[in-house]
């Protein structure tokens, strides 16, 4: 059996409804919006230039997905930065690449955006999810904190 190929392109409303269905492979059972409300946040989340979530398509599924937020900045030249946040890949669909494929679509749209660094935080303790992100050019060289609202998700 030859490989799949993965199409990659930015989210229209239209893909509200899979790109949530994907998001239960991310953390299942999260509290799911109204698709009005999702309709709302996506078109609120491109009002930044550059930004976008990238869906990854192969076998006419909706497999993966990763947002970019590019942030305007007044240092280092006044170049912005990225934010990659929802790194997910359908659970049947991981280990051949596309988790990688879609962070390297990201990282050329904020390279394009003319950001200066990328930055994405994990959660995950596993040494197989530290690993995926070190082995897609990520380096862990800086401290992460963070407050919050809502409690951390259990990892399963």
């Amino acid at each position: 059996m030859a490989p799949s190929t993965l199409s990659i392109r930015p989210a229209l409303r239209a893909d509200i409804p899979m790109l949530l269905d994907l998001y239960e492979h991310l953390i299942p059972g999260d509290e799911r919006p109204s698709l009005d409300e999702a309709a709302k946040v996506l078109e609120r989340f491109l009002c930044y230039d550059g930004s976008a979530i990238f869906l990854g398509e192969t076998d006419g599924l909706l497999v993966s997905s990763c947002a970019l937020v590019v942030v305007p900045n007044l240092t280092r030249g006044a170049r912005p930065y990225g934010l990659v946040e929802n790194v997910v890949t359908h659970r049947d669909y991981r280990q051949r690449g596309f988790g990688k494929e879609i962070l390297d679509a990201a990282s050329d749209a904020a390279w394009d955006a003319g950001c200066y660094k990328i930055m994405l935080m994990t959660g995950s303790k596993k040494p197989d999810t530290q690993a995926f992100y070190l082995r897609a050019g990520f380096e862990q060289s800086k401290t992460g904190f963070q407050k919050r609202c809502i409690p951390v998700r259990e990892e399963s």
